[in-house]
């Protein structure tokens, strides 16, 4: 066996565990909450599973409590079957119900909301952990200033149009302040405030104000967004600016037979800045066979090479030239950090139901985007910071949905005992077990309707990483997936 497979599976090995660490373990925290809430106020546990469906394995404690894994990995729970009627998903309960007390209203609310309060509790800690080690971001993401202005753009239907960037007078080197009257501080915080805007003009054209700072004024400027990409989410047509420096020079390739060095930093071609990897290829394209006059720094010292003229058939002056970019590492305070993830969550869910809204339910991410998030992050440069700040991500969103009044989650149950007390008397049984069947069937059929679209992507960013379809000159991957 080789020596770079043995390094493979190692990698492989090392993310599988990371995930299982985080991913699991957010679950297993989430679940943790009720158990000991319900034990602290002396109600009945049968079982503990993390996972649904049939157990891969199971055990009995001392304590009486049936611990398991179980097949399908969409969360777990704790058997109360004191507190509320999920036999449909956990299965039945073995003890006789009217033997029993019932638990009281205090008793029901602090079971239900403490798996969000101890998912709450562990992204904090989490946080903390990220705010003492260091979180890496790149420069790409943690800039607003404007590297490319698309000159047109590519609608659904297959026809192109002018961007809504270069339609608004946008500029490259423009810096983004704010979108709505929303600051934005980087280039994801930018990405999801056009993505969950929902400005719309009377015409039914979508908008939103960008504030810019422009040759050291501030100035607003008015555009007119449009559903782009193969996500269909509210885009301009921009793309951040960097540095772009040369990572590796492939021997033999026609850059490094004139001259180009790994870690020379690119700055100008001709006249022109290099702001980004896209200004760069489009510039190149646009002159297909004439010499050019590259300016880079090497080692902090100007240097000029000059590209030859390419004949028609030749490949692309970069061919066989990996790009990188700057990292810096950031040191968010827990509190910050916690409560842009809040926000931005609750923004995205605004957007999902607001009329105007362009996030649909194929924007969303089941257990299986959630998991691809996990290997991708898992598989960066720093796989244990990133995975962390995606465990932060995952608690925060679990502590909120968990909340939202809907039957068969935590905030359902505590909507029905709310109303029971405001009542004076219980509702009925066969309404509970008949709002919680059509919601588990909801529920369900919703996670396979996104989970289609995880597939979806998957195959799509498969195909987009395949070496016969990879630009030569392409730009360094997305930071780690955000909601």
């Amino acid at each position: 066996m080789s020596l770079t497979l043995l390094q493979s599976l190692a990698s492989d090995l090392g993310s599988v565990l990371l995930i299982i660490l985080f991913f699991g373990g957010s679950i297993f925290v989430h679940e943790l909450g009720h158990f000991l809430a319900a034990r602290r106020r002396g109600v009945h546990v049968e079982r503990f599973s993390i996972g649904f469906g049939p157990k891969i394995l199971a055990w009995r404690g001392r304590d009486g409590v049936e611990y398991r894994v179980s097949w399908l990995p969409l969360g777990g729970y704790v058997l109360l079957p004191q507190m509320a009627d999920l036999s449909m998903i956990e299965g039945e309960s073995r003890v006789e119900l009217q033997k029993l007390p019932p638990p009281s209203y205090p008793t029901k609310m602090l079971v239900f909301v403490t798996g969000a309060v101890f998912n709450a509790l562990f992204a904090l800690l989490l946080a903390v952990a990220i705010w003492l080690v260091g979180y890496p971001e790149q420069e790409f993401n943690a800039t607003t200033r404007v590297g490319y202005v698309l000159p047109t753009v590519r609608l659904p239907d297959g026809s192109e149009i002018e961007s809504p960037a270069a339609a608004a007078g946008l500029r490259v080197n423009d810096v983004i302040r704010a979108v709505d009257n929303h600051p934005v501080s980087d280039w994801t915080d930018l990405r999801e405030s056009l993505i969950l805007g929902t400005g719309v003009e009377p015409d039914g054209r979508r908008v939103a104000k960008l504030t810019i700072a422009r040759d050291g004024a501030t100035l607003d400027v008015v555009v007119h967004p449009l559903r782009l990409g193969d996500e269909r989410t509210r885009g301009i047509g921009i793309s951040p600016g960097y540095e772009v420096i040369v990572d590796k020079v492939a021997p033999g390739s026609p850059a490094g037979q004139w001259g180009l060095q790994t870690g020379d930093r690119l700055q100008r071609i001709d006249n022109e800045p290099v702001a980004s990897i896209e200004l760069l290829s489009v510039y190149l394209a646009q002159h297909p066979t004439q010499s050019f006059r590259l300016t880079a720094l090497r080692r902090g010292a100007p240097v000029t090479l000059t590209i030859p003229a390419q004949a028609a058939n030749a490949p692309p002056a970069f061919t066989g030239v990996e790009f990188a970019t700057n990292y810096r590492l950031l040191y968010p305070h827990p509190w910050t950090l916690c409560a842009q993830i809040v926000n931005t969550t609750f923004r995205t869910l605004w957007s999902l139901i607001h009329p105007h809204g362009d996030v649909k339910l194929s924007n969303m991410s089941s257990f299986l985007g959630i998991g691809v998030g996990f290997w991708r992050a898992a598989h960066s440069d720093y796989p244990v910071r990133f995975v962390i700040w995606f465990a932060v991500l995952l608690n925060l969103n679990l502590a909120i949905l968990n909340l939202l009044p809907i039957p068969v989650l935590d905030g359902g149950h505590m909507l029905f005992a709310t109303i029971s007390r405001a009542r004076g008397r219980a509702l009925p049984a066969s309404f509970i077990m008949t709002a919680q069947s059509v919601f588990i069937v909801l529920l369900f059929s919703l996670i396979l309707y996104v989970s289609i679209f995880d597939v979806r992507r998957i195959v799509r960013d498969v195909r987009t990483e395949r070496p016969e379809t990879r630009q030569p000159a392409s730009q360094p991957g997305p930071a780690p997936a955000t909601p």
